[in-house]
């Protein structure tokens, strides 16, 4: 992005013919009869001098046979083709080469699903989406020459993403262009020409049309990128959030009553996801920055001497994200549970700078928290947000003491990835006794007081203590 002036004036030719894979692809396409442009994001992202995996190509006629000669010339197998919708690709070395036949679209109110005919070039530079992604480069004829019906570059310049059509048709016809157009503007952090924001608050409610798969995917985009706040902002300002995402947009706001106000939870959760952003790249440590005070709205007390509270918002937190998962149809394992566990252990950390603190509790939250506790450590940094920096300095410190004290009972202990020393054979085999819920239970009992620093997470230890547990259950060792 900050190359983008320096790119205006550049050879497109050289550029494109310092791709060596596309310079395969490109002579092949040169030595046959059929017109051929780079279209799309390809040529956005040529000029901003930006990576781009997926590149898209525009034939003016069907592309199957094209594409069948790219493979065979360059031994590519990997070649998919879809004759009724005139498109087809091939994909080599992580890119995308996608070939799609001019053509038109019209649309029906309840679908974004398109009707396509065959078009012209004309036909198919109208029917993108935004000014940005409508520019064409020839590869056949006068190759590498520019053609920008609709003035991209312009944009490009002037950091504006606008609709090609008129906006409210644009998002009429096709509602996900409305996301795209926030996500657009928050990867490349451009502005949203006003009449084309205009058009977004007046059909935002047309978002209801789109599965929620779509939205997620565009939804995941911006928060990836390096300043998802932006985005988020957008899609609150649109009024777009409300009609996927309620629960955060609940978040907005400020009580005050008497001399006691809290903070607006909707701006600090972005300021937490902008926090974590800079630190990590992971789109499930980002989720849980969003959802980590989802709960405060539902658990907001007043209490005259006290003001606001906002008890257990971490515990029942953790028990709605399987709900907003479940409605934004992301994805119900693994990492569902890395981001309930997060925003249910979010505040444990900071309890344990009390010198009262034992050890048992730092052991359990290391056991609790696993592999996942330097992730926990920086949401919890990440949730620092107060304008003082002498306070900020302050609570970072007391962070850093707990991860002192964490690796000390770590160095001990071990229990972060939890074993336990005396398995349920073991135990079967230890008391000659059938598979039966008393072997859950004396194991559960080891582990507990391993946690409680009454033993140490030793084999040794360990078997003396089931020992004595199993004489209380009336059980006697054969051996």
């Amino acid at each position: 992005m900050n190359n983008l002036d320096l790119q205006m004036d550049m050879n497109i030719e050289s550029k494109l013919d310092s791709d060596l894979n596309l310079k395969k692809v490109i002579k092949t396409i040169q030595k046959s009869k059929i017109d051929t442009y780079l279209v799309g994001g390809y040529v956005r992202d040529l000029f901003l001098n930006r990576d781009c995996k997926d590149i898209d190509f525009m034939t003016i006629g069907d592309p199957f046979d094209l594409v069948n000669k790219i493979s065979n010339e360059n031994k590519l197998s990997s070649v998919k083709i879809f004759k009724n919708f005139g498109t087809a690709s091939i994909s080599n070395n992580n890119c995308q080469y996608e070939f799609v036949r001019a053509r038109k679209e019209s649309y029906s109110r309840d679908s974004r699903n398109p009707s396509v005919s065959i078009g012209s070039f004309k036909d198919d530079i109208n029917r993108r989406d935004f000014t940005i992604n409508s520019m064409a480069i020839s590869i056949n004829k006068k190759y590498g020459k520019l053609f920008d019906n609709l003035n991209g570059l312009d944009d490009l310049k002037n950091k504006i993403i606008k609709t090609c059509d008129e906006p409210n048709k644009t998002f009429e016809d096709d509602p996900l262009r409305m996301m795209r157009a926030i996500r657009f503007a928050t990867q490349l952090n451009f502005d949203i020409d006003p009449n084309t924001f205009q058009s977004i608050i007046d059909s935002a409610e047309r978002i209801n049309i789109i599965s929620k798969e779509r939205i997620s995917s565009e939804l995941n985009k911006i928060i990836l990128s390096n300043n998802p706040s932006y985005g988020f902002k957008l899609l609150f300002t649109t009024n777009l959030l409300n009609f996927f995402f309620p629960e955060m947009k609940k978040l907005y706001g400020v009580d005050k009553i008497n001399n006691h106000a809290h903070k607006d939870n909707f701006y600090h959760t972005l300021e937490v996801l902008d926090n974590v952003s800079k630190m990590s790249n992971s789109l499930w440590l980002r989720w849980s920055a969003i959802l980590h005070d989802i709960a405060k709205p539902l658990t907001k007390r007043y209490n005259e001497k006290s003001g606001w509270t906002f008890h257990g918002h971490e515990d029942l937190g953790a028990k709605i994200v399987p709900k907003i998962f479940r409605s934004l149809k992301l994805p119900l394992n693994e990492k569902m549970r890395y981001v309930q566990k997060l925003v249910k252990l979010h505040l444990r950390p900071i309890a344990l700078v009390n010198n009262s603190i034992t050890d048992s509790a730092v052991r359990r939250l290391l056991f609790e928290a696993g592999e996942d506790i330097q992730d926990l450590m920086l949401l919890c940094r990440a949730d620092i947000t107060t304008k003082n920096p002498k306070k900020a300095i302050k609570y970072l410190k007391n962070f850093d003491i707990v991860e002192k004290k964490m690796e000390l009972v770590e160095e001990n202990d071990k229990v972060k990835n939890f074993q336990p020393p005396v398995s349920g054979e073991e135990i079967i085999d230890i008391f000659a006794i059938k598979p039966s819920k008393i072997v859950g239970i004396l194991k559960n009992e080891i582990k507990e007081q391993i946690l409680d620093g009454k033993i140490k997470n030793n084999k040794k230890e360990a078997i003396d203590l089931l020992i004595k547990l199993g004489e209380s259950h009336g059980l006697k060792p054969i051996k």
